[in-house]
């Protein structure tokens, strides 16, 4: 029987917290239902045995310490709230242990803004993770040695998993129920809870928010001048001459202030105003294409595709339903 830990960090949200916890108990009663012995043994597990969640709304109450846990198989980090620099002092007697039961053998999975505290551990260093979209900015530069991929659900790098943001979190544990339990009780939990289970992309959920959480100066200009100026051809030579930086100096410091290149960041601006475009007017491709500044339209499907996951058609049925689809 596989011991899963789910964490009680300070300040956890009850959701995802809860929702695992269902979710894995959920699997005990569907084989039990069928003859078959429990295939997990879940607890709750704290530095204390009550703690105060959502400014003390709720109260949880652990099964277990930390130091009464001398081994278990998976550690489920739960996301957090509040500022996250906070949250992963207010948790800092947690590292250690996940940390010594990660040397043991045991698998680590945090959930949504549970990669903070997941990375405070070190143990994702130079390892991918995954995040809630809205906290990549700030996850970047508290962790710069973590591969941070904004785009993905999920993650699954030796033994350490990370799942994307909010109830994303609940495609991650049926990603290791699939694992641990087998194809047909993922789906038949999938249908239970009524959750989608081939979700891999948290793209056509994101919104660029232009990273200016930084102290270039020079780079806030550049990154204004493309955010004002969108609808032109704006080119990295121009940007050059316009803050007196060389290109290649410019190109540096814009990667390492922003962690996008200039020519990602231009398109990731563009492709913004197009996506909300599509969400509240009838224009055609061709005519948010044109309002962007794209005029091959070939460029704009493969680079709005690239950033959102879907095509233009798609977003727009999918986030404008009262919008008729104009064109093919």
């Amino acid at each position: 029987m596989k011991h899963i830990s789910i964490l009680v960090p300070k300040g956890a949200i009850l959701g995802s917290l809860e929702g695992s916890r269902q979710l894995l108990t959920q699997v005990n009663q569907f084989v039990m239902a069928r003859g078959e012995s429990p295939l997990f043994t879940v607890q709750l597990v704290g530095s204390s045995k009550e703690i105060p969640l959502s400014g003390g709304s709720f109260t949880v109450h652990a099964d277990v310490l930390l130091d009464d846990v001398k081994k278990t198989d998976l550690i489920i980090i739960p996301a957090v709230d509040g500022e996250l620099k906070s949250a992963i002092e207010n948790n800092s007697d947690l590292l250690p242990w996940i940390t010594k039961q990660h040397q043991r053998g045991a698998e680590v999975a945090s959930l949504c803004l549970g990669a903070f505290i997941l990375a405070s551990t070190g143990l994702l260093k130079g390892k991918k993770c995954a995040t809630h979209w809205m906290a990549a900015n700030e996850f970047r530069q508290l962790f710069p040695d973590v591969d941070l991929v904004t785009e993905k659900i999920i993650t699954d790098e030796h033994g350490i998993y990370s799942s994307g943001g909010a109830f994303s979190y609940l495609n991650l544990i049926l990603y290791l129920i699939e694992k641990y339990a087998g194809r047909d009780i993922a789906i038949l939990s999938a249908k239970v809870f009524a959750i989608e289970i081939e979700r891999d992309s948290q793209s056509s959920f994101t919104i660029f928010q232009g990273q200016k959480e930084h102290e270039d100066e020079p780079i806030k200009k550049a990154q204004e001048f493309i955010e004002t100026n969108f609808q032109e051809k704006i080119t990295i030579d121009q940007l050059s001459d316009i803050l007196a930086l060389s290109r290649r100096s410019l190109e540096r410091r814009f990667k390492k202030a922003t962690a996008n290149t200039v020519t990602e960041y231009i398109q990731r601006v563009k492709i913004e105003v197009a996506k909300k475009s599509f969400e509240t007017n009838r224009k055609t491709v061709n005519e948010i294409m044109y309002d962007v500044g794209y005029s091959d339209n070939k460029a704009f499907r493969t680079t709005f595709k690239k950033i959102t996951g879907l095509s233009p058609i798609d977003y727009r049925n999918k986030y404008n339903k009262e919008t008729m689809v104009l064109e093919a």
